[in-house]
């Protein structure tokens, strides 16, 4: 079956139009089309910027081998063109005023035309020295009346000879109904492609909103992603070893980058004296101020009693002063117990912990006629946490934003492109040996971008220096830490590996953390690690 130029130049249309995502090639396949149809010489085609303006998007012309913009990687130096100059049209450019009117202008030869619009094309034609005769522009209008660009012809040639043409009535009508066709599937690309950029811009909101809430997470949600792309990317580059398969494309990329922005977004509903909590006695307020005051009446209170002993045996004030003495020093020491206790610390010794339990019961103070021991038990209860600040219901307050968090992406309609967004997302508390949170994933259950995000989220934590209940680590102890981690099993292995080869912790380093955390690193001390 014999198929017609003009049908086969719609159907090769069609097929881009369906089938190509990216709208600068989208563009380019549109224009040659046209330029086939028409037997043009040249062609240029322009969308419509947010300033209502005509930007040059793709550029061909066959006599000056020319081919910018597009896919060609040479950008157009020519400025963009406004549709309107103080509120009224253009009449500088034909395009301008094709745009501004949705009519088709077919100029026979430019060269004999008194149009406005001749100085800025002759202008254009001597940059490039090349002389501009018959033009046909062609505003793209979608189905809903909305312009999304102009598409321009020049220079139509005679068959078989290079003899410049006017662009016949029939030639126009085709090009219209090309660019009428092209410019629905390329609005609806652009709707797209908005669809896409609203959806970045949303989670970074997410990131911006719990930043608002808490400066410290929010500057966790910021550093994760850029961190879990150095790492995919390391193991991207990576050739060797049992990671060596793993690749990624641009869509991939793009949907692992938004994982790690929404990684943590169920955090905005942790309360922020839980996720801030930089004293174990911490809530509102620190709650060592309270503890204070009592000490200090017990204090007073133990020297009023002793006076009064001093007052009743004037034999024994001596002893009674040595006593008293040996009483007020011991609870300073003890008020300083406390007080360090009350920081949160990598392990409280089983001892420390009972021994304020001792401290409590060892005095008595009366507070508006009740009376109360040093420490109360919920006092005592928050003071014997062993790692960091959080009891454990504050520890499962924390724990819970993971379900939040897969609860808030589960509910959204992710397009088949970002599927496994939820999964990135929601693995990074996760361990390999199956006893993270919330899901209790095991290494093979879960996929090498949310291992690599757990990674990501591991160590952004431990080197992080704006966290209100710990001091920033160096990064000798970090890669210290997180190779007993890979020994016990909770972190990937051949990803920390790829890790440390790759030196992504220097990349890292340089970027977001202090020059004074950056010291000497030697591998051979990270535990399970193998130079070779």
């Amino acid at each position: 079956m014999n198929i017609s130029p003009i049908l086969n130049e719609f159907l090769t249309v069609s097929v881009a139009l369906s089938s190509e995502k990216n709208t600068q090639k989208l563009l380019e396949s549109i224009l040659l089309s046209a330029k086939k149809l028409a037997n043009a010489d040249g062609g240029t085609i322009y969308s419509v910027n947010d300033n209502n303006e005509l930007v040059f998007d793709t550029l061909f012309n066959d006599s000056l081998k020319l081919h910018l913009g597009g896919s060609s990687g040479s950008a157009i130096s020519l400025n963009s063109i406004p549709i309107y100059i103080d509120g009224k049209i253009n009449e500088n450019a034909i395009v301008a005023k094709s745009a501004a009117t949705g009519e088709i202008i077919n100029i026979e030869d430019m060269q004999q035309s008194v149009d406005a619009s001749a100085d800025r094309l002759n202008n254009i034609d001597q940059q490039f020295e090349y002389q501009t005769h018959s033009i046909l522009t062609i505003p793209m209008k979608n189905h809903e009346g909305d312009l999304s660009g102009v598409l321009q012809l020049v220079n139509a040639r005679n068959n078989g000879s290079s003899d410049i043409i006017p662009f016949d009535q029939e030639t126009a009508r085709t090009v219209e109904a090309l660019a009428s066709l092209a410019s629905v599937a390329l609005t609806n690309r652009q709707l797209i492609d908005n669809m896409e950029e609203l959806f970045q811009a949303f989670t970074r909101l997410i990131a911006k909103a719990i930043d608002e809430k808490s400066p410290y997470t929010g500057g966790h949600c910021r550093r994760v992603p850029q961190l879990t792309m150095m790492i995919a990317e390391a193991v991207h580059r990576h050739n060797e070893g049992p990671m060596a398969s793993f690749t990624m494309n641009d869509a991939d990329r793009h949907e692992l980058d938004l994982a790690g922005w929404i990684h943590d977004c169920g955090k905005v509903a942790t309360p922020e004296y839980v996720m801030d909590k930089s004293k174990k006695l911490e809530t509102v307020f620190d709650r060592i101020a309270l503890i204070e005051t009592r000490f200090a009446l017990a204090k007073n209170q133990i020297e009023l009693d002793y006076l009064r002993k001093m007052n009743a045996e004037s034999g024994a004030v001596e002893k009674l002063q040595l006593e008293l003495q040996v009483i007020l020093s011991q609870l300073d020491a003890d008020l300083a117990f406390v007080v360090k206790a009350n920081t949160g610390g990598e392990f409280m010794k089983q001892e420390d912990q009972d021994y304020l339990v001792t401290i409590a019961k060892s005095h008595n103070v009366q507070v508006n006629g009740e009376v109360m021991p040093l420490l109360t038990d919920d006092e005592i209860y928050n003071l014997r946490t062993a790692r960091g600040t959080l009891n454990n219901e504050e520890r499962a307050i924390i724990n819970r934003h993971m379900d939040i968090t897969v609860e808030m992406l589960d509910t959204l309609p992710f397009p088949k492109h970002l599927q496994r967004v939820p999964e990135f997302a929601g693995g990074h508390h996760e361990k390999m040996d199956g006893t993270g949170y919330p899901k209790r994933l095991t290494r093979e259950q879960m996929s090498i971008p949310a291992r690599i995000m757990a990674i990501a989220d591991i160590f952004e934590a431990l080197t992080a220096a704006d966290r209100p209940y710990k001091d920033a680590k160096k990064i000798s102890e970090c890669l210290r830490i997180m190779g007993y981690m890979k020994l016990d099993n909770h972190i990937d292995p051949d990803l920390f590996d790829v890790f440390i080869k790759e030196k992504v912790y220097e990349e890292y380093a340089a970027e977001f953390l202090k020059p004074e955390q950056m010291d000497q690193i030697d591998l051979t001390k990270i535990p399970g690690f193998s130079v070779n």
